[in-house]
């Protein structure tokens, strides 16, 4: 009996799969031609567009690990749209890893323009998926358009999350708390030195053992920084491009972040890992309850899943390397997103 009702719920699964059909999208910024795809629920109407706003890094939205997530919300009524950055894909230009978050929400908002004037289906009601540094893109775009909803994955705080990142990560490696807390007072001595007009040199000194740390080594550029590199660094801070909080030593993305969050108007779903490893999930939680909701227009929905990664892995310890043997999503992750949407009145 129990293999018959196993067969039955794959074939229906089947169907709905089937129902789904993918079409390509393009669309131009900044005279660069960046391309997508787009999922399109074929049984019924659909009842809006879901904008997928990936995190840092290059992109690659025909892996198998961005096909279910795309799935999740088409087999939801909805039409998801997602494309790969500049460089990526079948995109034009360059990939840029210091692409602004500012310039990002720019190349959102014109994706959503676009959609908008072909009259693509669902575009009259238009939500947000982003993940990671999409925390900072996302409100920066609802404070540009109209936005229905945004569910807000391994979410950010105002600050940069590489501190926190390199923290956590020394203690899964093995690190004891004294060689963690000495490695980490070697990297903010290295942005303090920057910040007051200190030396390269300076910085060398005192950051000897900061970057002959494996760990380290393995996320910056094998520990050998560039007098070029600092340099440039430099002089973005002391032009106040690079915005530097003198008491955490932390990169701030967003100013006033927390009152473009208190305009959010729209209903919120933040979805975070127990074992983030990256993003300090218990700040950005904190901060988004002291924030959204403010506007009566906006609530927020917290959803924090047990062995889960920054990336909505399952995991054992959540570390930046850690070895998945199975890139299978965290228990829970698709049915909190498809069960808030029901409950929010935007899927049926």
């Amino acid at each position: 009996m129990n293999r018959i009702i196993t067969l039955l719920l794959l074939i229906i699964a089947a169907r709905v799969h089937a129902q789904v059909r993918t079409d390509t999208f393009s669309f131009s910024f900044e005279g660069k031609r960046l391309s997508g795809l787009l999922d399109l629920p074929g049984n019924k109407p659909p009842g809006g567009l879901v904008i997928l706003v990936p995190g840092s890094g290059k992109t690659n939205i025909a892996a198998e690990s961005w096909s279910g997530l795309r799935r999740c919300f088409a087999e939801q009524g909805f039409v998801c749209l997602v494309w790969d950055k500049a460089g990526c894909g079948k995109s034009e230009g360059v990939f840029d890893n210091q692409q602004p978050v500012q310039n990002s929400a720019g190349e959102v908002v014109a994706a959503i323009t676009e959609a908008k004037a072909r009259h693509m289906a669902g575009s009259e009601k238009i939500g947000l998926w982003g993940i990671s540094r999409a925390g900072w893109i996302c409100p920066l775009v609802i404070e540009q358009i109209p936005i229905a909803f945004w569910i807000s994955v391994s979410g950010t705080d105002d600050k940069e999350t590489f501190g926190y990142l390199l923290e956590k990560n020394f203690l899964i490696e093995g690190r004891s708390e004294a060689q963690t807390k000495m490695l980490m007072s070697e990297w903010r001595r290295g942005i303090e030195i920057a910040r007051t007009g200190g030396t390269f040199e300076e910085n060398l000194k005192a950051t000897e053992n900061l970057r002959n740390d494996p760990f380290y080594k393995y996320m910056s550029n094998n520990g050998v920084p560039t007098k070029e590199g600092f340099l440039n660094w430099q002089k973005q801070i002391q032009a106040g491009e690079t915005v530097i909080d003198s008491e955490t030593d932390l990169t701030i993305y967003v100013r006033d972040f927390d009152k473009l969050l208190s305009k959010i108007n729209c209903p919120v779903l933040a979805i975070s890992g127990e074992k983030d490893s990256q993003v300090d999930q218990q700040k950005t939680i904190a901060l988004y309850r002291k924030t959204i909701g403010k506007n009566p227009a906006s609530s927020l929905t917290v959803k924090m899943l047990p062995d889960c990664n920054h990336s909505m892995f399952k995991c054992k310890t959540g570390g930046y390397r850690e070895d998945l043997a199975t890139w299978q999503p965290c228990t829970g992750y698709y049915n909190a997103i498809s069960s808030w949407l029901k409950e929010k009145g935007f899927a049926n």
